[in-house]
């Protein structure tokens, strides 16, 4: 339970009765969690319009709870008791919650609720027969419902900003957009310089035919070998990798190609940094806000550095080679997979597959046209071309087929626009972080390759994930760093990278 008393027979304080009900809330959401899990990877096909209900159902009831005029009271009288850091902290967030879903009509939440399930059911079906014109109607009435939710909840300010503060509430989009531009600015002329490299780096390690129940079964190995809770968590395939649940229940999901066993295996390395991060927020604050994850920004730095601070290394791919060679019959040595792993390739359409430069660029163009069609400057229908468009201007490639194009991605089948920036954020976030990591535990090398995660582990717990939603993000890496979010840290680590790979001159 919530309630924090000191004495056991006094009666609850408004703070403990705001925390009870706010629990109430969250589990009403983690069990809508529990069924959209359900319906990506086991719900029968025929099931979507019940789900649709169930779903439309739970959201609206948890709208109440949030909203109601009972917890309006004791937020204001919480507000004005006399509370302590860790408890101010917890009421501010529970207060922004509920100034933004006490602005929505509960009719809108629900019909954004079934509206996102039914669109999952069409964008899977769209993708499955590369057919946009399936999924046109849903994303056009989904686009609608998004800004007038933005509208609800302030008239007056960009539709696009309001949305992105459901994701990432602490970072102004400004701030988020000029970390995007920089990005842009650095990582294009160096993918101009590598496309111009004469260096030999090994780029067909992983040619060849992998069996994807083989490819299952290493990555099953590979997140007992980072240290996944298997008695809090589980390994299912999806249409598109994703990580749901809490400290308590949290489960990953990937997708696997016998003609790319490192896009299934990246994948779950990523999704294993999502999980343990929410494996381990605080299991006694479950149902409060210093028991959640602090917001996607923060979330995708803990995939990413799994995904690339250790599973992209040579360390690592030392440590590992020998089982993948048992799997796979591969006589690749730790280098070729090294390079092979980290290639910059700018002519990849799919950007869970993407290398850790050009990644960059893939969220630029979906915030670019999320952005728009939010604020009203793009129309549905304009969606694939201009998608194309600008994959030709960014990467110089272009999509063949909107399967590999605007429907490759599963994110705006849920409704979630603004999502995508937080790609790029915890992408810096996360080298931050690990510089941090080892400034204060040494260089880690050596444990990466003997899978020794320990000590970095514990630097994670202790430093992100034991605070929960306590911090807004700008001092949460504050706390953990030293300095606030910036840029500079990740593309220092690009440029050193990279150039050593490609044999890039040095530049300042």
């Amino acid at each position: 339970m919530s309630t924090e008393t000191t004495d056991a027979d006094a009666e609850p304080t408004a703070y403990d009765r705001l925390l009870d009900r706010y629990e109430r809330m969250s589990a009403v959401a983690s069990a809508a969690g529990v069924l959209q899990w359900d319906q990506q990877v086991t719900m029968p096909e025929g099931g979507t319009p019940a789900r649709s209900k169930e779903l439309s159902t739970l959201s609206s009831i948890g709208h109440d709870l949030l909203t109601d005029d009972e917890m309006a009271e004791l937020l204001e009288t919480a507000e004005a008791g006399d509370l302590d850091d860790e408890q101010a902290a917890a009421v501010r967030e529970v207060r922004r919650e509920f100034d933004r879903e006490a602005s929505k009509p509960r009719e809108l939440v629900e019909e954004i609720s079934e509206t996102s399930s039914e669109a999952l059911s069409a964008w899977e079906e769209a993708k499955a027969n590369d057919d946009f014109e399936t999924f046109a109607p849903y994303l056009e009435e989904l686009v609608e419902l998004r800004r007038e939710e933005a509208a609800a909840i302030d008239d007056d300010r960009d539709p696009y900003a309001v949305l992105f503060e459901e994701y990432e509430p602490y970072l102004s989009l400004d701030r988020a957009e000029r970390i995007l531009e920089r990005l842009k600015e650095a990582l294009v002329p160096m993918i101009d310089e590598i496309a111009d490299s004469d260096a030999d780096v090994t780029t067909d390690a992983f040619s060849g035919t992998y069996d994807t129940d083989d490819q299952e079964a290493f990555s099953r190995d590979v997140l007992s070998t980072l240290g996944y809770d298997w008695e809090r968590g589980r390994l299912d395939t999806s249409s598109h990798p994703f990580t749901s649940g809490n400290q308590h229940d949290c489960r990953v999901t990937t997708r696997f190609d016998e003609s790319d066993p490192l896009g299934g295996l990246t994948a779950t390395v990523h999704e294993f940094g999502h999980a343990f991060y929410n494996l381990g927020l605080p299991q006694d604050r479950w149902g409060t806000p210093l028991g959640e994850s602090r917001d996607l920004s923060v979330h995708e730095s803990q995939s990413r550095l799994w995904e690339n601070h250790v599973g992209r290394t040579e360390a690592f791919w030392e440590q590992i080679i020998p089982a993948f060679a048992e799997y796979f019959d591969t006589d690749a040595t730790a280098r070729e997979a090294y390079e092979s792993v980290n290639q910059v390739y700018d002519d990849n359409l799919i950007r869970v597959e993407a290398d850790e430069l050009t990644y960059h660029l893939h969220i630029v163009i979906r915030f670019e046209i999320e952005r728009d069609l939010i604020r009203g400057d793009l129309d549905v229908s304009e969606v694939p071309e201009v998608w194309n468009d600008k994959y030709e201007e960014y990467l110089g490639i272009r999509p063949e087929t909107d399967a590999e194009g605007c429907l490759q991605d599963i994110h705006w089948s849920h409704g979630n626009f603004g999502y995508f920036p937080t790609y790029s954020l915890g992408s810096v976030m996360a080298t931050q972080l690990f510089d941090a990591a080892e400034d204060d535990l040494g260089d880690l090398t050596e444990e990466i390759g003997d899978a020794e995660f320990g000590r970095l582990q514990e630097w994670l717990r202790e430093n992100v994930h034991r605070h929960g939603a306590r911090y807004q993000t700008n001092e949460l890496v504050a706390q953990a760093t030293g300095e606030e979010l910036t840029a500079d840290a990740f593309l220092s680590y690009v440029r050193e990278k990279y150039g050593a790979l490609y044999d890039l001159e040095e530049s300042v």
